[in-house]
């Protein structure tokens, strides 16, 4: 069984903290792909707190190896 890698911050696909990058590198999606994906969601949607949402992750969300 394929156990799934856990969720970290990149160390070396950031912009920001590495939190975009390490969910991409979690799913093996593009991490550029994914941080557009969020920016969008964040101004398109007023329920969805982006910059909150990405401050909590990125307290929660451990460093990785990567």
């Amino acid at each position: 069984m394929n156990t799934p890698r856990p969720f970290t911050r990149s160390i070396n696909d950031r912009v920001l903290a590495g939190v975009m990058g390490g969910i991409a590198h979690r799913y093996s999606w593009n991490p550029t792909l994914v941080r557009v994906v969020f920016v969008i969601l964040s101004i398109a949607s007023v329920a969805f707190p982006g910059i909150l949402v990405y401050l909590i992750l990125w307290l929660l969300m451990p460093e990785g190896n990567d």
